[in-house]
């Protein structure tokens, strides 16, 4: 699996991190080859802001957390 992009740190800083939700996506999108611009782009934040989710840095907003665990519980991403 490529990463689609994803540097290797932001793999290794995503497997490591406690299990937020943020990190539960990284995760999600990571394994499915779903890029950071594409989350970015559907929650309607950077893409810095994406990366702070995977990586646990920043916990999601509740708006952003009930969007997040709706696309996880669907398991249907289509772009």
């Amino acid at each position: 699996m490529d990463n689609r992009g994803y540097s290797q740190r932001i793999v290794e800083v995503n497997r490591s991190a406690s299990d937020s939700l943020g990190v539960l996506l990284g995760r999600y999108c990571i394994s499915r080859d779903i890029s950071a611009i594409d989350m970015a782009e559907y929650f309607g934040v950077s893409k810095m802001t994406i990366y702070k989710w995977f990586t646990g840095k920043v916990e999601p907003r509740k708006h952003y957390r009930e969007k997040i665990t709706a696309l996880l519980v669907s398991g249907g991403w289509t772009q």
